[in-house]
């Protein structure tokens, strides 16, 4: 006899699957952008070639991740009320996917001198990929269960950085023929092509409302009465507080890290495609480990050990990068190597160590925040979400930037990383991590 149940809930199970898959598939898609855009090649090409090597590129650098943090952080919380209210985030996630990857491509006329034209389509690209991504975390609860909130959230930052490593192979022939203007074209084509199959598999039921105020009216109307109304969601409250300080942290080690390794250390560009494999590589098993690590001790739990990583990596980078040092003079020499040959390899080690952690702190943080927010609120909180995450890169990647033009050493500008850290870490003590039985109640 068949079991229509037993059919009917293995056909439910492969559907979610599929779900997953091509929501992760979007990860894939968009770390083509931050690999080469943000992290890596036009970072750098940034520095070196549009500001000229002069120190005060980092400053520039930070003044435009800035200005697109801050207009995400602004209008993010609106768009998120007003997704929520027609349930409309596929439409939002299209726009503003569509206006990265366009400012993406146009980076390829940018050249030396063109400062204020740089700046202005990273800050066009970085608010179409900041703000798209409020869209997309909101959908993580629509096409999974709870119990599994922390390994799919995983699943989709180690598809991120899968997808990192291959649009590395695919720019290296590029990058060894110095045709680096080149990689912001390719960057752009595989964020669209990989990014299309959400749009046309995953729904997004849509309400037919009329309306008797605008969308903005609605939007801002909500976002206001959620601040209002903030004093009953105490520790989410707490959680957005923490996420505020720590992710500050992550934010600026992924504009500068580029930049950092290229001018403190003197990375060639083959040694840069080394390091950002290394760390793509060990993201990768970092956020699977991670995500099941969640759902199995809890992602406060996972949440606080990532932190600590953090911290003793930021220190070892602080320590590793003083060429002067007795100790490095020390170990270089116990190796039989220059101090600048182990300085640059102990930022490999470096590397693996932020790369572990990297996508574990935002996949954990993302599934923490899932569990902690109303399930009709959902878009409307991860706006919020969105905007303490935007807005603390405001802060971060400016202190570092200023502190390395002061002082000129980003190895100094490194130290206050590790403070946002610490604070991260004392007031997410204070967060409860909700049993899955409790969510939404």
């Amino acid at each position: 006899m068949i079991n229509l149940s037993s059919i009917k809930n293995k056909i439910n199970r492969d559907n979610e699957k599929f779900k997953v898959f091509i929501w992760s598939l979007f990860d894939f898609a968009n770390t083509s952008y931050s690999i080469v855009v943000v992290t890596f090649l036009f970072a750098v090409y940034f520095k070196k070639t549009v500001a000229s090597g002069e120190p005060i590129g980092d400053f520039y650098w930070s003044i435009g991740t800035s200005v697109s943090m801050l207009i995400t952080a602004i209008i993010a919380p609106i768009l998120g009320a007003i997704a929520d209210h027609s349930a409309g985030k596929k439409r939002f996630l299209m726009f503003f996917t569509l206006i990265c990857i366009i400012s993406t491509a146009l980076l390829f006329f940018v050249n030396e001198g063109d400062i204020l034209l740089g700046l202005i389509l990273l800050i066009t690209a970085n608010i179409g990929f900041e703000a798209g991504l409020v869209f997309y975390d909101a959908f993580l609860p629509e096409i999974t269960a709870p119990k599994n909130f922390g390994r799919v959230s995983g699943y989709g930052f180690a598809m991120g950085y899968i997808g990192s490593l291959t649009t590395l192979a695919i720019v290296y022939p590029f990058i060894q023929k110095e045709m680096i203007k080149e990689t912001f074209i390719i960057s752009a084509i595989i964020f669209l092509v990989f990014a299309i199959p959400l749009f046309i598999f995953i729904k997004d039921s849509r309400k037919k409302v009329v309306l008797e105020v605008s969308y903005l009216s609605i939007g801002v109307s909500r976002v206001f009465n959620t601040i209002r109304n903030l004093k009953y969601y105490k520790n989410l409250s707490i959680f957005l507080f923490a996420y505020f300080f720590f992710i500050e942290g992550v934010n600026t080690v992924i504009y500068f890290s580029g930049n950092y390794a290229s001018t403190t250390l003197n990375f060639t560009m083959e040694e840069l495609i080394i390091f950002f494999i290394i760390v793509q590589t060990t993201a990768i098993f970092g956020s699977l480990i991670f995500g099941i690590m969640a759902d199995s001790i809890g992602q406060k739990k996972s949440l606080v050990i990532s932190l600590i990583i953090w911290i003793v990596t930021i220190i070892l980078a602080f320590i590793t990068s003083d060429k002067t040092s007795h100790f490095m003079k020390g170990l270089a020499n116990n190796f039989s190597m220059t101090v600048e040959e182990f300085s640059q390899l102990s930022f490999y080690f470096v590397g693996m160590l932020a790369g572990s952690v990297m996508g574990a702190t935002q996949s954990t943080s993302r599934s923490l925040m899932s569990i902690i927010t109303p399930m009709d609120k959902k878009t409307e909180f991860f706006g919020f979400y969105s905007l303490f995450g935007k807005s603390s890169a405001i802060l971060g990647p400016l202190v570092f930037g200023f502190v390395s033009y002061l002082t000129g050493e980003q190895r100094i500008a490194i130290l206050t990383i590790g403070i946002f850290f610490i604070v991260g870490l004392f007031i997410l003590s204070f967060v409860k991590n909700p049993t899955i039985e409790s969510v939404g109640s």
